[in-house]
């Protein structure tokens, strides 16, 4: 308990609420946290894993402060979505699995193991039927079909990906849902795929304009998507047609403050990126934060 209540003091040092109630412009996460992904949940609160060690630390996105809310276990929390049960869902990276929490509490609801190693289980969205898991090593989604009153399942089962082309490096990252439909990202190749999450069938969105080259985290809002271009310090815009089939980028968002960003979340009318910092090597000293993003 010392070392939260410690964090939260430094916390509150770092970043006094925003005067006149306003959104700050960058929130401080802990010092070493190597952070990946990130999720917005009731109010203004807002959640980010470290890879490291997946540990999770809440915060909130009017004062700038927060704590840790789940200690570290030893594995690794990556891409992350809250579902309108106020429960976070966790992909687990190279550990191979999905974890559930309460958001409010950071209790442990269930924890799958997804597949054995090698693997890279990244990022996550949350349906009302499903939970769907990347992994950017293989092809292939894990679900989480969700039962009555959103009841979580006793395991997770496989849904294998036709139509994707062979290829070397990560491959799907970042997910979405327009709906009964899901919406993926190829790092690799820097293209988005449309998935039918019934058999798995995944089809090229064709986009004008550019291209999703180091594509990492998404977010859907209508009919934009906004895919983070990781080393490239931009996120990338893109307006999609009504039968997912054809896009195109209408521009690409920066910011002075970013430093590789990988995922982004929606809350008081910005976008809010977590800089992972990639290029930069870790130490327990090594700072990083959150970055508010104007549409």
């Amino acid at each position: 308990m010392k070392r939260i209540l410690t964090i939260a003091l430094l916390l509150c040092l770092a970043a006094p609420a925003a005067a006149g109630g306003r959104y700050p412009e960058t929130i401080p996460l802990p010092n070493g946290w190597q952070p990946e992904g990130i999720a917005t949940g009731k109010g203004n609160s807002f959640y980010s894993g470290s890879r490291a060690t997946g540990a999770i630390f809440k915060g909130n996105l009017k004062s700038g402060t927060g704590d840790v809310l789940v200690e570290p276990w030893g594995g690794a929390a990556l891409g992350m979505k809250v579902d309108h049960r106020n429960r976070l869902f966790v992909a687990g990276g190279g550990t191979g699995t999905a974890s559930v929490y309460k958001a409010g509490s950071g209790r442990l609801l269930k924890r799958y193991t997804l597949t054995a190693a090698p693997t890279f289980v990244n990022d996550v969205i949350v349906t009302k039927r499903a939970a769907y898991f990347t992994d950017s090593q293989r092809q292939q989604l894990y679900v989480l079909d969700l039962g009555r009153h959103g009841r979580l399942p006793k395991e997770a089962r496989t849904l294998t990906l036709t139509g994707l082309p062979a290829s070397t490096g990560f491959q799907l990252n970042g997910i979405e849902s327009p709906g009964r439909r899901l919406i993926a990202v190829h790092s690799a190749l820097g293209k988005l795929y449309e998935i039918d999450p019934r058999n798995g069938a995944a089809e090229e969105i064709e986009l004008d304009g550019g291209d999703a080259t180091n594509g990492d985290g998404l977010l859907l809002h209508g009919r934009t998507l906004y895919v983070v271009q990781n080393q490239l310090n931009r996120i990338a815009v893109v307006r999609l047609d009504r039968d997912l089939d054809e896009g195109e980028v209408t521009g690409h968002l920066t910011d002075s403050d970013f430093d590789v960003p990988t995922t982004i979340a929606e809350k008081g009318g910005f976008l809010w990126a977590v800089n992972a910092r990639f290029s930069t090597p870790p130490t327990p000293d090594t700072t990083y934060n959150v970055v508010r993003v104007r549409r």
